[in-house]
């Protein structure tokens, strides 16, 4: 007999989970290690503030996905998808549960929000606001811009200077040169997460009418700027060494960035893109860690 810990999760449970595509959180605890690496080489680091601001960056990330489900569900966008299962489209929740649990995380993170504001800043409802509608419009709403290739451009402004420059002003009350120099190599690693998405749905994105940089920009060029991202966010890195030499930590997650770049430039396609995806998630939490220790030290 299976013991508790043994027996498998319940069906619902697993599909929510995949649902959240919790393999990609990367992408949001990268630029919250950074900013509290640069906050901790600043000054004392406050737990609750960082416990708040992960909760926040949490609620709009994960509702986001959810969010970002329902759209490309009800639009057909996932009817004949590559990738990992998406609950709308495969019909394992309806378009009504799916938005409901977006909606339910949003109004965690915007609690969290007005939370902050009340202890830190009230400059932070502004943040809230924006995060909401960023993250709704992405792919909601009759004209999502991710739909009109401007993903690329959103991801490096949340995911990189959004993040990482919020998270060190939460704790310092003020955003340092630092953090803003810091935020593009890592906004550069969330792009490059993004455009090995969207290189795998090039076959499926166009037909559903989602134009999306890769598919504005052809399948060769897609693979050249995925392969650029990540060289020049190490070169990002290393020039944050004048400011912090111990920055040069980020060289040790070169190894991480073999196998990815190796496979995009060979022609991976389809499936064969997934590894890829996740290689990359892996690549850029190993900077970001490294890169907040360099920083903090």
């Amino acid at each position: 007999m299976l013991t508790a810990d043994q027996r498998p999760l319940p069906r619902t449970v697993r599909n929510w989970l995949v649902g959240a595509r919790l393999k990609t959180l990367p992408v949001t605890l990268a630029p919250i290690a950074v900013g509290l690496g640069i906050a901790h080489s600043l000054g004392p680091l406050e737990g609750w503030r960082a416990v708040l601001t992960l909760l926040f960056a949490l609620g709009f990330v994960l509702g986001t996905n959810f969010f970002n489900d329902y759209s490309d569900g009800v639009r057909g966008a996932d009817d004949d998808r590559v990738g990992p299962v998406r609950l709308v489209g495969s019909g394992k929740a309806s378009p009504r549960q799916v938005f409901r649990m977006g909606a339910a995380l949003y109004a965690l993170a915007a609690v969290t929000g007005v939370g902050l504001a009340v202890t830190v800043s009230w400059w932070l409802l502004a943040l809230t606001a924006l995060c909401g509608l960023g993250g709704w419009f992405y792919t909601g709403g009759s004209r999502p811009y991710g739909y009109w290739a401007l993903g690329d451009v959103s991801i490096f402004v949340f995911h990189g200077i959004v993040a990482v420059c919020a998270t060190a002003f939460i704790q310092l009350g003020h955003i340092p040169l630092l953090a803003l120099g810091a935020a593009v190599p890592i906004g550069l690693l969330a792009g490059a997460l993004l455009m090995t998405n969207n290189l795998r749905d090039l076959p499926t994105d166009a037909p559903a009418g989602k134009i999306t940089l890769a598919v504005r920009l052809g399948d060769r060029q897609t693979r050249q700027i995925f392969v650029s991202r990540v060289c020049t966010a190490f070169a990002t890195g290393l020039l944050l060494a004048f400011a912090r030499p111990w920055a040069l930590l980020v060289l040790a997650a070169v190894p991480f960035a073999v196998v990815p770049v190796r496979r995009v430039l060979a022609g991976a396609r389809g499936s064969d893109l997934i590894p890829v995806l996740e290689h990359t998630c892996v690549l850029l939490l190993a900077f970001g860690t490294l890169l907040a220790i360099g920083l903090a030290l």
